[in-house]
């Protein structure tokens, strides 16, 4: 395997006197923004399942980290050591059940285990908060910071009692929504179809995936039945906007039964 050293070497030869003015100039907040991008490209390449995307996608997010190390790095602030000791103590430290007892542990009781040390560990290191909610960075997006929230106030044992009362939720919430429509009231529909997706969150939570992931997914599924919608269409060279409803629906459901996930 590679060392991750020859990464290394060309951010430094980038950053040098002789190297890119663009490189030069980058600091640890407009490096994020690119590790951003590129980590919402990475998750396209996964929803798709293009496994050469997503290795080039993965060397793209390695690199963009590595260069945020590297700055650091420069500025005599911590070293790529500090954050792999850093890193690899805590995930020994949640692994007691492999590194000390070699315990056989269920997956509940794993998550258990790892929110009961990740909360002594932040209570070590951390000043008292106002809120359980202060450590939820606002700057998520926000359907994944919708279920960090639920995560935490669940933890402090406020929470639905089974998925199905989420689900009579999720009915509860729709129902106010339509009123806001009927009403006209913009802000209400915006805030009701807000809570609709607050508590679909929740349903994902409930059962135990992740909505980004979900969503992904659908989207991915969307897109590729309707590419193959347009090339029919362009093969036939008709235009979708000429098409009547039933037109349409009777491509739609040709691409829907030819699409593979």
């Amino acid at each position: 395997m590679k060392t991750i050293d020859r990464l290394f070497n060309i951010i430094r030869i980038l950053r040098s006197e002789n190297g890119c003015a663009w490189d030069r100039k980058q600091t640890p907040e407009t490096i994020w923004k690119c590790l951003a991008e590129e980590g919402y490209e990475l998750q396209e390449a996964i929803a798709k399942k293009d496994l050469q995307n997503i290795c080039e996608e993965l060397g793209d997010v390695l690199f963009q980290l590595v260069f945020i190390v590297e700055i650091f790095q420069e500025r005599g602030e911590f070293t790529f050591s500090d954050v792999v000791d850093h890193v690899a103590g805590k995930m020994i430290r949640r692994h007691p059940h492999v590194y000390e007892d070699a315990r056989t542990l269920t997956r509940e009781e794993v998550s258990r285990q790892w929110e009961t040390i990740k909360a002594l560990e932040k209570k070590e290191n951390e000043q008292e908060k106002a809120s359980v909610l202060d450590s939820v960075p606002k700057g998520m997006p926000s359907l994944i910071r919708a279920l960090k929230v639920s995560k935490c106030v669940v933890k402090e044992g406020f929470d639905w009692d089974n998925i199905h009362e989420v689900l009579d939720t999720v009915k509860d919430e729709i129902s106010e929504f339509e009123a806001a429509l009927e009403s006209g009231n913009q802000n209400e529909a915006i805030m009701e179809f807000g809570d609709i997706l607050f508590t679909l969150v929740n349903v994902a939570r409930f059962a135990k995936f992740h909505p980004e992931t979900a969503l992904a997914g659908s989207t991915a599924k969307f897109e590729g039945r309707f590419r193959l919608m347009e090339n029919e269409l362009k093969e036939k060279q008709i235009k979708l906007k000429d098409l009547s409803r039933s037109q349409k629906d009777l491509f739609w459901s040709r691409a829907k039964q030819s699409y593979e996930r």
